[in-house]
C-alpha cells in the first residue's frame, strides 16, 4: 500500500483542534490500515517523529432516504500523538 493510500483526510472538528495544544492530532484512514503502517506513512508524508497511535473504528450507521433504508461508510479515525518538538501544518 502507498502511503498517501493508508492517510485519507485530517478529521478538523473544535474537539480535534483542542487536541493540537497537546501535540495531538486525527485522520480518516484505510480501514484495513494497522498501526504500524498509519505511524509509518505519518512519518514519511509530514517528515515528522510520531510517539503514539491511537485508533478508533466507527460502525456504519442506518440511514433512511425517503422509504429506502441504507448504511454510512465504515471509517476508521486514528489519533496521532506527535514527539515534542514536531509539529504538523494542516
Amino acid at each position: 500500500m502507498n502511503y498517501r493510500d493508508i492517510i485519507k483526510a485530517p478529521i478538523v472538528t473544535e474537539k480535534t483542534e483542542d487536541l493540537k495544544k497537546d501535540n495531538t492530532y486525527v485522520f480518516s484512514v484505510d480501514v484495513r490500515a494497522n498501526k504500524v503502517q498509519i505511524k509509518q506513512a505519518i512519518e514519511s508524508i509530514f517528515n515528522v517523529k510520531v510517539e503514539n497511535v491511537n485508533t478508533i473504528n466507527v460502525k456504519p450507521k442506518t440511514k433512511r432516504v425517503g422509504r429506502y433504508p441504507g448504511k454510512t461508510n465504515k471509517v476508521k479515525k486514528a489519533i496521532v500523538k506527535l514527539k515534542e518538538g514536531s509539529s504538523i501544518e494542516l
